[in-house]
């Protein structure tokens, strides 16, 4: 059995030339407003690559860097202003923020009209419940996404997702019950993790532990999601043991060049709709 790559370079440049088109139509362009804290080498990367992307696809992007001891009020003063600013149409916090700030004082400070990331409690709220004109976290929606592209129907399948965190874990399961799979969640404290990955046909894997996931977890034939991403002596791993799954499943996305593009590509889409939630007759 051939076993498919899942590259998200191909279905994300589809999404960006298609914002690109929408940004090149409108007279004020979006304007995606990035803080970072610190200077963590790989939070520098990750917004070098947002930042990039905007530029590719025509919308401004500017960055506000603060110092390592920055406290969590004046965070909420620099958020405050940018709220504001009519001329800000994305706010976007880089995480994680260093110990002393207050994550989730900080993500409910952000105007959830202008929350790309799509993690401020109204948004979330509203994802949950099903509704419209509410922002969605990209990684999840990248990932239902890259599985669209390549015609992987989820209706009626058994997918597991290993990991709960707010950022993927929980909101991937609810975009796949959307979408009508069989959803379970395993965790750091769920017992017996390889006895339900293997009856999966789907597998999401983010819990930022390299090669986690092995063949002896999955069934023959399953499709593998991997999320994670963590940087080891210099390279980069993802949470499935890529070499050895490609041998037993059916399709998996490869670490880098799989969800990553992805989630850019759905964060600029989230930068458009946060432009258009503020301009809606535009």
């Amino acid at each position: 059995m051939a076993c498919r790559i899942l590259g998200g370079i191909e279905p994300s440049n589809a999404i960006k030339a298609s914002v690109a088109a929408k940004v090149a139509a409108m007279a004020q362009k979006p304007h995606l407003a990035v803080i970072q804290v610190g200077a963590v080498e790989a939070s520098s990367i990750y917004i070098a690559r947002k930042q990039e992307a905007c530029a590719r696809v025509g919308i401004k992007s500017t960055l506000e860097r603060m110092p390592e001891n920055t406290t969590t009020q004046q965070l909420l003063k620099a958020i405050e202003r940018l709220n504001l600013d009519k001329g800000v149409t994305g706010i976007l916090v880089q995480l994680p923020l260093p110990k002393q700030i207050d994550e989730d004082c900080i993500i409910n400070s952000i105007d959830p009209k202008k929350d790309v990331d799509g993690f401020h409690p109204l948004n979330a709220g509203g994802f949950y419940l099903g509704r419209g004109g509410y922002l969605r976290p990209a990684t999840p929606s990248g990932v239902m996404k890259l599985l669209a592209h390549y015609g992987i129907d989820v209706e009626g399948k058994n997918a597991v997702v290993v990991g709960r965190s707010n950022i993927v874990g929980k909101p991937l399961t609810l975009m796949l019950l959307e979408k009508h799979a069989t959803v379970t969640i395993v965790h750091s404290r769920s017992k017996g993790i390889e006895k339900i990955t293997k009856k999966a046909d789907i597998v999401a894997v983010a819990i930022g532990k390299p090669g986690f996931l092995k063949a002896g977890m999955v069934k023959k034939g399953a499709v593998i999601v991997d999320i994670g991403i963590t940087r080891v002596e210099g390279k980069v791993h993802g949470d499935a043991d890529f070499e050895g799954l490609k041998e037993v499943v059916s399709a998996i996305t490869p670490v880098p060049g799989g969800i990553g593009p992805m989630t850019i590509a759905c964060l600029l889409e989230n930068v458009l709709a946060a432009h258009g939630l503020q301009n809606p007759d535009m």
